[in-house]
């Protein structure tokens, strides 16, 4: 059964409760294997059955929960035009209603605040006027809040908008009872509090506008991303430039880029020359030179010269898209943590409001005759109001959001939250050495020359031998003899030697390059000395005589030994793994400062070697080129792909580094300590919120004070609370990615 996986952004959901929701109505509907909604991100992901239900139908199954999704074909832009729109609907409701509850509040407690008011402020038919300045405030400013409670009741549920509703209604209806009584009965009830319901109406209104535009903000590292695509493109046809829109650029265009220009889409340069600052997408700082041959990735900026280049990916298919789609697919995901916060929000507004009807019951036993009711009403509107769960719902995911966004902007793409999770707990980190620790290339070390030849001239007459032969060592000898300026000649009578070296008349020389077994068999004894200098030494005879040795080695990247030194540092273990020989692995892992070394392993056992650390109890972060040591990845706790360029093995692992740097694995690390560090301070501030909050709305410190938590005050802290937690989660935008030599 082949099943597809949509991203759709949600609009309208207020709290936790409302993902909860729209999650649990998705997942049950015919064809949907799986569902999940994030609040901070306002997504949906599905995966479900094209046969049986298409994306118009999944749309359907969130309106009828009171919501809606924006369907796919509209794009991203239609999403962002929509949480603005959110934004600004939201702010023209706060606007409105501040206005009204500014001079309300002034009308019901300017005389409390300032005694020498009341003569001016109690005027006849005042609370006809707090009336007429309420009732817009809660049936206009908050319909959003009663339409919400009214669809969660038909549902038989309950939400943010069900304790919210419940908490303004029992203070307007109590005043309404009691403005109406004193004009049928000329008594009413004691006192009126129209301006309760409306100051935590407007206050919450400004915790979700706040919030709103708070978490617009989260999604910083994505809007930056897409941004890198320039809206158009220079496309040479039948030889003139023609401007084009980028969405109509097709493969083999030929696309001209200019002076300070945006390379539009991914492809490989045909003609010109240039440098290209990629750090938005590999967070290498330095500009690269490009020239042709060499490829461009969409979004990275030209710098000095122009050049044109052949189109290779285009729209869905470029590293760009690949790396946005990443980052958002990691954004909408949940850590495991999150677990928890999701089984409390689930069951928290039950519990809520058996806690309020509690606190009514008590308090109307308890109080004295003539304001118990007033008493009990406002305690249970407290109760209500500050235990709304939406900082407990963003606690989690805002800090994922941010977190995986700081790292995609760092040429760090961390798959979701359970990889970020599982980061953090790594205690060893498992390097293959080709192309991780060392360059991935073999280059010349060392030529040492024996007999009438110098170390040049030896090197240029086997290179000259080798310049028939395919394999790796022959052909680092070649490119070192050229960049010496040597002139190669021509072999002639050219023959490999299978497994051990290749034989050639190189000027009517007699040149065999070869292993030290192959130079024995021709009655020729080498000198193994050079052999001592580590990596692979190709020994030269001439006309059946010994001429030297020149040695082959894959060099240890530049910022390898800083880069363990940091892993170490940060109380990791480093464990080197290899098929090379003992030897050559801890030549390289002394060079490096790798304590331990498990070598000789071939590619299909490297899985098992990962599996037998982590049966030392050890979770184990494995480290390699994503393609060839695939199955080991997928062994370890966590698998981290090296990629450089344009080679992003995005599918290969759980992170991705961009830049084949090794610090990057440290960052990783790094990073996913912080902020699993902030999603911890984010549950604990959101759970000791509620623990504390709600016993003190209930009238817990009223024996020791004798005062009471204003509905008013929980409406403030409960709107407080979110913000609040939204903003520690974006103190991750800040996180330092270092480098070598210090922070950048």
């Amino acid at each position: 059964m082949d099943h597809t996986t949509l991203d759709m952004p949600i609009v309208g959901m207020h709290c936790a409760a409302c993902a909860t929701r729209i999650e649990q109505a998705l997942g049950t509907a015919p064809g949907v294997a799986r569902a999940g909604v994030n609040y901070a991100t306002a997504r949906a992901t599905v995966t479900f059955d094209p046969a049986v239900v298409d994306p118009i139908g999944l749309r359907a199954v969130v309106q009828e929960q009171g919501y809606d999704a924006i369907p796919p074909e509209a794009g991203e832009d239609a999403a962002a035009l929509a949480r603005e729109a959110e934004y600004h609907r939201l702010r023209v409701r706060f606007v409105v209603a501040a206005a009204l509850t500014a001079p309300l509040v002034t009308v019901a407690m300017g005389g409390h605040l300032v005694p020498a008011l009341e003569p001016v402020l109690d005027f006849p038919g005042r609370d006809w006027v707090e009336l007429a300045l309420a009732t817009p405030v809660l049936f206009w400013a908050g319909w959003d809040f009663l339409a919400g409670a009214y669809r969660s009741a038909r549902r038989r549920a309950a939400d943010m908008n069900t304790l919210v509703a419940m908490g303004t209604l029992s203070a307007y209806l109590y005043s309404l009872a009691a403005t109406a009584g004193a004009v049928a009965f000329g008594y009413g009830l004691h006192g009126v509090y129209y301006e309760v319901a409306a100051s935590i109406v407007t206050l919450i209104l400004l915790g979700n506008m706040l919030q709103a535009r708070a978490s617009a903000r989260t999604r910083g590292a994505v809007e930056a991303l897409l941004d890198l695509s320039p809206p158009t493109a220079f496309v040479v046809r039948d030889g003139r430039e023609v401007e084009t829109a980028v969405a109509d650029v097709k493969v083999g265009d030929l696309i001209l880029v200019r002076p300070g220009g945006k390379v539009p889409v991914d492809g490989e340069v045909e003609e010109g020359s240039s440098s290209v600052d990629e750090s938005m997408l590999t967070g290498e700082p330095m500009p690269v030179s490009k020239r042709a041959g060499d490829p461009v990735v969409g979004g990275a900026l030209n710098t000095t010269g122009s050049f044109r280049f052949r189109a290779t990916k285009v729209g869905a298919d470029t590293v760009l898209r690949q790396i946005v789609r990443l980052v958002e697919q990691a954004q909408g995901s949940k850590a495991p943590i999150q677990r928890l916060a999701d089984t409390v929000a689930g069951v928290f507004v039950p519990v809520v409001l058996a806690l309020a009807v509690a606190t009514f019951v008590v308090w109307f036993d308890l109080a004295p005759v003539e304001t118990r009711l007033v008493r009990a009403t406002l305690a249970a509107v407290a109760v209500l109001i500050i235990a709304c769960p939406c900082a407990l719902g963003l606690a989690t995911p805002t800090a994922i959001m941010v977190g995986t966004g700081r790292g995609a902007q760092s040429g760090i793409l961390i798959k979701g939250g359970e990889a970020l999770e599982a980061a953090h707990k790594v205690a060893t980190i498992v390097l293959d050495k080709t192309g991780t620790v060392t360059v991935g290339k073999p280059t010349v070390a060392a030529v040492v020359a024996a007999g009438p030849f110098s170390d040049d001239e030896l090197l240029r007459l086997a290179a000259s031998a080798e310049r028939g032969s395919e394999h790796p060592l022959g052909a680092a000898m070649v490119k070192e003899a050229r960049e010496r300026g040597a002139a190669l000649a021509d072999p002639v009578d050219f023959q490999a030697i299978a497994g051990h070296g290749i034989e050639a008349v190189v000027e009517g020389r007699r040149v065999l390059v070869g292993n030290a077994r192959l130079l024995r068999e021709r009655g020729i004894e080498p000198d193994e000395k050079a052999a001592e200098l580590g990596g692979t030494a190709g020994y030269v005879a001439i006309d059946g005589a010994f001429a030297g040795a020149v040695v082959v080695a894959d060099r240890v990247k530049p910022e390898a030994r800083a880069a363990v030194g940091r892993l170490h540092d940060m109380g990791l273990e480093v464990v080197m793994l290899t098929g090379d020989s003992r030897r050559e692995a801890e030549r390289v892992a002394r060079e490096v400062g790798i304590d331990r070394v498990v070598a000789e392993v071939l590619p299909a056992d490297k899985a098992d070697a990962v599996r037998s650390i982590q049966a030392e109890g050890r979770k184990v972060a494995m480290v390699g080129d994503g393609v060839n040591d695939a199955p080991a990845l997928a062994a370890a706790d966590v698998g981290v792909a090296m990629g450089s360029g344009t080679d992003v093995a995005i599918e290969a692992s759980d992170v991705t580094l961009v830049r084949g740097d090794l610090h990057g694995v440290a960052d990783a690390i790094e990073l996913s300590r912080a902020t699993m560090r902030t999603v911890r301070q984010n549950l604990f501030f959101a759970f000791a919120y509620n623990v504390l909050g709600i016993p003190v709305a209930a009238g817990a410190l009223y024996p020791l004070t004798g005062m009471m938590l204003s509905p008013i005050l929980a409406s403030a802290a409960m709107a407080l609370s979110s913000v609040s937690v939204v903003a520690n989660a974006l103190r991750l935008r800040g996180f330092s990615i270092r480098r070598t030599g210090g922070r950048s």
